[in-house]
């Protein structure tokens, strides 16, 4: 199932790539539950004027023996476009978490979640175009997500 989504992600990204506006971006995050910073790549393509799609993954820093990181699928709603573009996120997100004991061994586990959120692209005058997200992860996983940073367009 893992593979089938990220198969469907990864096409996806693929195909609408060399649509205009897209983009692909690098930042940092920060996730509630394992209270922990992270860095992250994402895209944003255009599927039509008020709707992007937007993968994401994000890999949150070691923290008392614990791997956390996300994949997400999202869908970027626009609501407002004026020096910063607002939008609403939905999607699917898949966790996966790895728990190092020593001298016992390890233990992982992935859970599918939904997510739910708001974000913004910043107009900066140039092709640089810096984001801010926040969005909640509803699922056994469950977490809020802070992430920003920059998009650079493909094209």
């Amino acid at each position: 199932m893992k593979k089938l989504i990220l198969s469907i992600i990864l096409f996806t990204v693929i195909s609408l790539a060399s649509q205009a506006q897209s983009k692909v971006g690098v930042g940092l995050a920060y996730g509630s539950e394992i209270e922990s910073a992270g860095i992250g790549v994402n895209g944003e393509f255009a599927a039509t004027d008020v709707i992007n799609i937007a993968p994401s993954f994000i890999y949150y820093f070691k923290k008392n023996n614990v791997t956390w990181w996300e994949l997400n699928g999202n869908i970027n709603y626009i609501f407002s476009e004026s020096n910063a573009t607002v939008y609403g996120i939905a999607g699917l997100n898949i966790t996966g978490v790895k728990v190092d004991a020593p001298g016992f061994g390890s233990a992982s586990d992935s859970e599918l979640g939904l997510n739910l959120g708001i974000g913004a692209n910043f107009d900066a005058g140039g092709s640089v175009t810096p984001f801010a997200e926040a969005k909640y992860v509803l699922g056994n996983a469950d977490q809020l997500s802070l992430f920003g940073g920059v998009r650079f367009p493909l094209n």
